[in-house]
């Protein structure tokens, strides 16, 4: 029987072009208010603003027990689907049937009150789920150590370092016996570590009979916990079913190679007042007249964007992802001060370093070396083939890099003693 039955719901907002000036003066308040309600400024005002669909037509059942992933790009839709399935927001049209107890974890902090400690937002998180006093005693100590707060557990929340709030609230809303447990991409903030123990945490409370929706962008995770998954494009379910079928597909929607991106224009290019990003290219070195990145390219990544602040200290931080979201690796530059302009940076990756496969590259600019000033998500992507000379095996080689290290085998003895 369906724990979950969604019909037909969609959710609309709308996004008004309209730039405001901000009250800077209370001449700029008194010019915006007089153009806002001019008859003549009217109808553009209407034309500058517009309908936006985040959700359009989703339909879908979720039995108890079911494990379901939820993939696609940001902007998708996913995260507006788990606030409607957590009674954040409603839809505009549809409807949406729950059967049991829902716990969510969407966002660093979801649920909390700064002002309360973590003992006593423990409480007020499991009175919020409509669980008794007792009950939340018996599991009071299980959320603690899990967490791993026990230090703070009466310092108020509002002075947690961002893990912090996400170990409790992951705690939180997995040892409260929910029967349907929401996961948004939250978990990404935690170390390591922490994600292992989520994981491990998540796939308990599936065993026991529980519900689970699971959005994340690291692929390996989904296909570990979930047995089926959702597939989200431009608001809209495209497809579901089997975890393996549904990731599958997705992956052949979006590996496609991306090697440059540019914006001539300084008014149309991404960024804000701070900085504006000109260009991003890959500049393969390709071997053999090929043209085509295979395991022994050496690879160029050039970035540019325009420094609008004098004397920012600035560095560039890069993080290249594989197409399942692992993290290969973050590298980063040296901060220094900059004029404004034109600032360009290159990283370098030799050849024999990666192995096949797709990835994505993201690039932060970043100020006073903790201030991300931009982040440009899956700014490039890239596909690497394959190439083996001398070996006779052709299975899929392990790994995500496969570097050429100093690896030697040599005869010691030539007699085996016995």
């Amino acid at each position: 029987m369906p724990v979950i039955t969604a019909e037909n719901i969609s959710k609309k907002y709308i996004i008004d072009h309209k730039r405001s000036k901000g009250a800077s003066s209370l001449r700029d308040f008194v010019a915006d208010t007089f153009e806002k309600w001019s008859p003549a400024k009217k109808k553009a005002t209407f034309q500058e603003k517009e309908e936006f669909w985040a959700l359009r037509d989703v339909n879908f059942s979720i039995n108890q027990g079911d494990r379901i992933g939820i993939v696609g790009h940001n902007g998708a839709g996913k995260s507006t689907l788990l606030k409607i399935l957590s009674r954040i927001t409603e839809p505009t049209t549809g409807e949406v049937r729950i059967q049991g107890r829902v716990a969510s974890l969407l966002e660093v902090g979801t649920g909390f009150h700064p002002e309360l400690t973590g003992r006593e937002n423990i409480y007020l998180n499991g009175a919020i789920l409509g669980m008794r006093k007792d009950e939340i005693k018996r599991s009071f100590d299980a959320i603690v150590d899990f967490a791993g707060v026990e230090k703070f557990l009466d310092t108020p929340v509002k002075r947690y370092s961002s893990g912090m709030y996400v170990r409790l609230g992951f705690a939180i809303a997995a040892h409260l016996d929910p029967e349907i447990l929401i996961i948004d991409e939250v978990l990404a903030v935690g170390d390591s570590e922490f994600q292992k123990k989520c994981l491990g945490k998540m796939r308990d409370v599936s065993e026991s009979g529980r519900t689970i929706l699971f959005v994340s962008h690291n692929l390996t995770a989904i296909q570990a916990l979930c047995n089926k998954a959702f597939f989200f494009e431009k608001g809209q379910l495209v497809d579901q079913g089997d975890t393996t079928h549904i990731v599958t597909t997705y992956l052949s929607r979006v590996s496609h190679k991306n090697l440059e991106r540019s914006w001539e224009s300084f008014e149309s290019a991404p960024g804000n007042d701070q900085v504006r990003i000109k260009g991003f290219k890959l500049l393969p070195e390709y071997q053999d007249d090929l043209k085509h990145i295979d395991v022994r390219t050496p690879m160029q990544f050039e970035f540019e964007f325009w420094n609008l602040e004098e004397g920012a200290l600035l560095n560039l931080s890069m993080h290249l992802y594989s197409f399942t979201g692992e993290c290969i690796f973050n590298v980063g530059t040296t901060a220094q001060p900059f004029s404004k302009g034109l600032v360009r940076g290159s990283c370098e990756i030799p050849g024999h370093f990666l192995n096949d496969g797709s990835y994505m590259v993201s690039m932060m600019i970043v100020k006073d070396t903790s201030t991300v000033l931009y982040n440009m998500e899956e700014a490039l992507s890239f596909d690497i083939e394959d190439y083996r000379e001398n070996v006779t095996w052709y299975g899929k080689w392990p790994g995500y890099i496969r570097p050429q290290l100093n690896f030697s085998i040599s005869q010691t003895e030539s007699v085996v003693n016995d």
